[in-house]
């Protein structure tokens, strides 16, 4: 049950999120209609593997199936706190003499 509970939550991210399908296939570099196959749960032979569904995590942007999955294992997902920004060093200032 939990194979197909996650490729349903896949299928959701892809088809039902921010960004097109179209366009997330196009990032990830995957034909539409072979994802399509790949993200329906009913499908015994086309099966999603680790290293697309990364690729979709990281093109939309939606953690929901990372949650799911530390759930199901009894984990809790968390963002790491935010990195300072960065300001680039300032070059030293000559000091004039006043005279």
């Amino acid at each position: 049950m939990f194979e197909k509970s996650l490729t349903k939550k896949m299928q959701d991210i892809v088809l039902e999120g921010k960004i097109p399908a179209k366009t997330v296939c196009t990032r990830i570099k995957k034909p539409y209609s072979t994802l399509l196959r790949e993200l329906n749960p009913f499908d015994t032979h086309a099966k999603l593997g680790a290293e697309t569904m990364f690729e979709i995590v990281k093109v939309t942007r939606n953690v929901a199936v990372l949650e799911f999955m530390a759930e199901e294992l009894g984990y809790t997902l968390q963002p790491r706190t935010p990195r300072p920004v960065r300001q680039a060093p300032r070059a030293p200032q000559r000091m004039e003499a006043g005279l």
